[in-house]
């Protein structure tokens, strides 16, 4: 697995370094308004590959959000890997959230199905099946099987997953990001309840979203 870096995420260093550069020089030539448009570009990049490390929950067994964001929808929906009615949680991250996924257990990778697709409004229903998406399949402890899906949104144009097939992953570890506003589903196995409501915010590898029976 390609190891991310923390802080700042690796795939934002092209943005910010770019954005930095074009401020610079336009700064040199004394061009005011292009500096000023560059530096408000180079902070909001910044600000948007801006990876913290986060404090996990005390309880070994909570499941915890994949994403940073609003949770827009909690239901049964099928599982697009087993095809089963699951409990999902879907979380809408927008331009300003932390895009950095991460574990929502600790487990094996099983596989990873990459499905091309649309830019849809990412908090819409129809983009967890018509979007562009990636689908990660994870056995955690005792054979338990999550499924956790990222959709790229309607600004959002690029999926980035660092893990492989047979990786095995501690939660809260770090796996993908995707740029520029874009949504994550968790698909849960039977025997968890959902801990939060619509609405919520939430932030990737900290908030507990559902906990064991």
């Amino acid at each position: 697995m390609l190891k991310p870096s923390a802080g700042v995420s690796l795939e934002g260093l092209p943005h910010i370094f770019f954005a930095a550069f074009c401020t610079l020089v336009f700064a040199l030539l004394e061009w005011w308004f292009p500096t000023v448009l560059m530096l408000v570009l180079t902070a909001l990049a910044l600000n948007f590959f801006r990876d913290p490390e986060r404090v996990q929950p005390e309880d070994a067994e909570a499941v915890v959000s994949p994403a940073d964001g609003k949770i827009v929808k909690i239901g049964r929906e099928t599982d697009p890997v087993s095809g089963e009615a699951r409990q999902v949680i879907c979380v809408f991250m927008n331009i300003f959230d932390v895009h950095v996924n991460r574990m929502p257990v600790s487990g094996t990778i099983q596989a990873l199905h990459y499905h091309p697709g649309k830019f849809f409004n990412a908090s819409l229903d129809k983009a967890s099946k018509d979007n562009e998406r990636n689908v990660v399949e994870i056995v955690g402890k005792g054979n338990q099987r999550f499924t956790v899906v990222q959709i790229a949104g309607l600004i959002a144009r690029r999926i980035v997953c660092w893990a492989e097939k047979g990786d095995k992953l501690k939660r809260a570890e770090r796996f993908g990001l995707i740029k520029f506003g874009s949504r994550v589903d968790l698909y849960l196995p039977d025997g968890y309840d959902c801990s939060v409501y619509v609405g919520d915010q939430v932030f990737a590898g900290q908030t507990v979203v559902a906990v064991k029976r």
